[in-house]
């Protein structure tokens, strides 16, 4: 307990001095993770729009390969991305691996499928009640799938939300294709597993607790979006 004790204390300490090495990899992470998360959202949304919203053959199996797709273990996306910009790889001469590029590029795998798969979800709850409402009041067809994708905002939101908590969590990917170089590829998560396996237990719940506290930053200003998102959805229903 004692242990304990003195290395959350040690944490602490770091954290609110200012320690250079903490801002540093924190100024990488939060770069990383919001960068992919945006990558993912510009795929995701519209991929996952059209899916929720158009009918073709193998409608179903590609949904349930996006489905399957939201739950890729990291440790393969990182295989994939690592496959792909090692020097073997069809983008080897592009000299991605160990850069933050490819620690991007990993996250953007993992993040896109929860993004399309929960937003095509959100968009087929929707679909043909907005859809029937928006051409009685003389809607275009245009008009029409746009409504239905803002009134799937809410559920794109939640999306996003689920999409970021994971990717800023990652470690075997981000590990495997960043290398967890000082002061070039290491970030919050891949620095807790290095501080852990040498002993310096302050430094790791260091790194753990701004990881905690920029996800909880982060995140509640998606909640709150989310939340405003909801109440103007309830008062145009009212009006």
């Amino acid at each position: 307990m004692e242990t304990i004790y003195k290395a959350v204390q040690g944490a602490i300490e770091m954290i609110l001095s200012g320690d250079p090495q903490i801002l540093e990899i924190t100024a990488l992470s939060l770069q990383v993770s919001l960068t992919a998360l945006v990558v993912s959202a510009l795929i995701g949304i519209p991929l996952g729009a059209l899916l929720g919203l158009k009918r073709f053959p193998g409608k179903n199996l590609v949904m349930n390969l996006a489905y399957t797709l939201m739950a890729l273990p990291p440790v393969l996306a990182g295989l994939i991305i690592y496959l792909t910009v090692s020097n073997a790889g069809p983008l080897g001469m592009l000299q991605l691996l160990y850069t933050p590029t490819a620690m991007i590029a990993a996250q953007i795998l993992l993040g896109t499928p929860i993004v399309c798969g929960l937003t095509a979800r959100a968009v087929m709850s929707q679909q043909q009640e907005v859809y029937d409402t928006a051409l009685t009041l003389g809607a275009s067809n245009a008009q029409a799938i746009l409504a239905i994708i803002l009134e799937s905002r809410l559920g794109i939101i939640s999306a996003l939300t689920a999409a970021f908590g994971r990717q800023i969590a990652e470690v075997g990917a981000v590990m495997m294709v960043g290398g967890n170089i000082k002061g070039s590829t290491r970030v919050l998560t891949t620095s807790i597993v290095l501080e852990t396996r040498i002993g310096n237990d302050a430094e790791a719940l260091a790194f753990g607790f701004v990881l905690l506290v920029l996800a909880f930053i982060i995140i509640m200003l998606m909640l709150l979006l989310e939340k405003r998102t909801f109440k103007d959805e309830q008062g145009i229903q009212i009006n």
